[in-house]
């Protein structure tokens, strides 16, 4: 019953999403109007509105002007209901759940709009910050790695609030530090920009959410699919190295993926090849 109920909002939260990606690039509000077709900006009836079936029903057409329905958004609505069940199957129908399922969300909004357009909204990098600070602390889960250090070196875990804020902060720190970092150096060395600053703002609202290990399993799962995809990308469609990938694109699917199996790929990784410290 729980991952039912779990399906159901998800896909009722990407049919929000949907309206989102449309709206956010072009500096539009989210909330009115309401949704309408693209082509022929006539407001869509509720009965037509129902997450996927609707699509179906409709047989992907408009019921106005018979414009084509992009098969993107049944896609969105099925990957936000798939994610929300997968969050609450790792930690049940609870506010990590809700929490979780709101920044997976945030995450499948950045990825799509990068993808289209090239840019991450400061409308939800910055405010997720903040907002992720909040939910650290709210949540008070700091993740395995500080505690198991802290009872490595001998110290009692703080205030697990405290501790939760700290992780926090240095999530911060770190994914938008090191992002920064890297293109100031890239910067330099080659003249032109190589990453834009919404890449930074991004990590750093990953940060916040995920403390430093899993915002380091998210560099390194981006990285490594960018790299992939990339190189494949360029290869077949005769692209230079200077053609620009969404980026944060791959970042946001590492995110995702963190928060998911982050802590289970982490305890792996440790049980394996730092055993001391499990």
């Amino acid at each position: 019953m729980e991952l039912t109920i779990a399906l159901l909002f998800g896909l009722c939260i990407g049919s929000f999403l949907n309206v989102c990606i449309a709206r956010l690039p072009v500096g539009e509000s989210v909330a009115v109007p309401r949704s309408r077709c693209p082509k022929c900006r006539k407001t869509i009836a509720a009965y037509d509105n129902v997450p996927i079936i609707s699509y179906f029903l409709l047989r992907a057409r408009c019921r106005n002007c018979r414009g084509t329905i992009s098969a993107r958004y049944p896609a969105v609505e099925a990957l936000t209901g798939s994610i929300s069940m997968l969050i609450a199957h790792r930690y049940g129908l609870g506010p990590q759940w809700g929490i979780y399922l709101l920044f997976a969300a945030s995450m499948i909004v950045l990825v799509l709009i990068d993808l289209d357009h090239r840019i991450l909204p400061d409308a939800i990098t910055l405010n997720g910050i903040w907002i992720g600070v909040l939910v650290s602390v709210y949540l008070a889960l700091p993740g395995e790695l500080p505690v198991r250090l802290f009872d490595l070196i001998g110290m009692a875990p703080a205030n697990p609030r405290i501790l939760a804020l700290t992780g926090s902060l240095a999530g911060i720190a770190f994914g938008g530090g090191l992002l920064w970092a890297v293109r100031e150096a890239f910067f330099r060395i080659r003249g032109v920009e190589g990453m834009g600053l919404g890449d930074v703002k991004m990590m750093a609202m990953v940060g916040a959410f995920l403390g430093l290990p899993l915002t380091l399993l998210t560099i390194l799962l981006g990285s490594v699919a960018g790299s992939i995809v990339g190189i494949a990308f360029m290869r077949l469609s005769g692209k230079s190295r200077d053609y620009e990938l969404p980026f944060g694109s791959f970042l946001g699917a590492g995110a995702v993926i963190s928060v998911i199996y982050g802590n289970d790929l982490i305890r792996f990784y440790l049980e394996n090849v730092f055993p001391q410290l499990t």
